[in-house]
């Protein structure tokens, strides 16, 4: 969507305020009171005056250049009265509000925040290491945030509106966009973007963080070349993806990759990727193309490796199935605080597909379909670990086997910098998934699993 038709359907009245039916879910009784902004007067003008110029303009250049020369010209004109020390701060706000995402976009371009929450339009949350903070970023009101929020979803031809509150989307970096707005949410929109950094986190970021020991990213670069099945397994915003994204590295460049998702979020640097993502239905309910939709379908198109970013429903079934019909090395996520429990959450979402399997069925297809489980977990001191690596080992009755090959042990005290004092341990049992290893090439190394 282009700025024309951004605005062509807002209309504002004479002090630049714009009109919507978020005015009636503007909260009366504010925590703290919104930011002075001596100069927001002056900008709403000019805003109001470069739109008006632009829409009735049949050649507006409406390119990032363009409208920062048009945004020059009028801050730079005297009759504004704007110090010449602030014309550079009020020159960007502008061109933030105008053509970026408007207060929130130095948090944006800072790659210093993972997470940005936008709980109505005058809380602003930020996570930085693993801690959220409240800045001092606000919006001018709701009708401001309403703004943002339809150029966010509008670019990945989304839509939301009180017919339809909700919505997922990405920017155009992969970072992930929810919103939810009124009348769901009873204190006007909110908007929580994770953002995806410019660089990279790679194998070696995770070691020097202490997120993982040496030896075991050694063994699950192995597993992974070795084509074990693996899921990665943790909470809300433990760093699954980041993981995940860690290990699909490791996948030899000569593979045919397909990697499915609600949102992209996966990044490879392989040349064989074929990206397939999960679209929702239109505004008259069709055309909704599921998870499980293209798992089946990649079946068909001749995959070496399959990557679900993660199973959370039906899909579920189809991708314990392409794991058990000679599609090794598949990789996905899942939502679960240890490794029984995802067993257990996958069980219920292949009964959510409609079939009716017996439990004990069910549990024998995961314990021939999945070789690891990897744990990761988010600890209270901000920091992310993955706090074990589990190995499904067959059936014990109705029950499925599983022996640890590494935990993370923490030692109840805190460091200098106020992280967790713990340690990454082996357990000493030699994973029965080294034969699957090996004969697919990989070298094994048993040091990895003494202490």
């Amino acid at each position: 969507m282009g700025l024309l038709d951004r605005y062509s359907s807002t209309s504002t009245n004479e002090e630049g305020a714009t009109q919507s039916a978020f005015a009636n879910h503007e909260s009366s009784d504010k925590i703290r009171p919104v930011l002075e902004d001596r100069y927001s007067d002056v900008k709403a003008r000019i805003h109001s005056m470069i739109i008006e110029q632009q829409l009735g303009s049949d050649n507006a250049d409406v390119s990032d250049e363009g409208m920062r020369k048009l945004i020059d010209e009028y801050v730079e004109r005297p009759d504004f009265s704007i110090p010449r020390v602030d014309r550079e701060l009020v020159k960007k706000e502008l061109f933030d509000d105008i053509m970026g995402f408007g207060p929130i976009q130095p948090l944006i371009d800072n790659d210093k925040y993972s997470e940005i929450m936008v709980n109505g339009y005058d809380h602003v949350y930020v996570e930085s290491k693993g801690k959220l903070v409240l800045t001092d970023i606000q919006f001018k009101d709701n009708d401001h945030l309403m703004q943002i929020v339809d150029r966010i979803v509008s670019k990945v031809g989304r839509h939301v509106d009180e017919s339809s509150p909700m919505c997922d989307a990405r920017l155009l970096d992969g970072s992930r966009v929810n919103v939810i707005i009124p009348p769901l949410s009873l204190i006007g929109p909110i908007l929580t973007i994770r953002k995806f950094g410019k660089t990279p986190i790679t194998a070696d970021n995770l070691v020097k963080w202490g997120s993982i020991s040496p030896k075991m990213l050694e063994f699950l670069e192995a597993a992974v070349k070795g084509k074990l099945n693996i899921i990665v397994s943790g909470g809300t915003g433990s760093g699954k993806t980041t993981l995940l994204n860690v290990l699909s590295s490791y996948i030899p460049s000569d593979e045919r990759i397909i990697t499915i998702e609600d949102s992209a979020e996966v990044q490879l640097h392989q040349e064989h990727v074929l990206t397939l993502e999960a679209r929702p239905a239109n505004m008259e309910g069709k055309g909704r193309v599921s998870i499980r939709d293209l798992v089946v379908n990649s079946l068909r198109m001749r995959p070496d490796r399959i990557i679900v970013g993660e199973v959370r429903s039906e899909e579920t079934l189809d991708m314990l199935q392409a794991m058990n019909t000679g599609h090794d090395g598949s990789l996905t996520t899942i939502h679960a605080n240890s490794p029984r429990d995802s067993i257990s959450r996958i069980e219920t979402m292949v009964m959510m597909s409609g079939s009716e399997l017996p439990s004990k069925a069910i549990r024998d297809q995961v314990s021939s379909a999945i070789n690891l489980i990897v744990q990761q977990a988010r600890l209270r001191d901000g920091s992310r670990k993955v706090t074990s690596i589990s190995e499904l080992v067959g059936m014990e009755g109705d029950v499925v086997r599983m022996q640890d090959i590494f935990t993370y042990e923490t030692e109840g005290e805190y460091d200098s910098n106020g992280k967790f004092k713990g340690v990454f341990k082996p357990t000493g049992i030699i994973p029965k998934c080294v034969e699957k290893i090996k004969e697919n090439g990989v070298v094994v190394n048993n040091d990895w699993f003494n202490d």
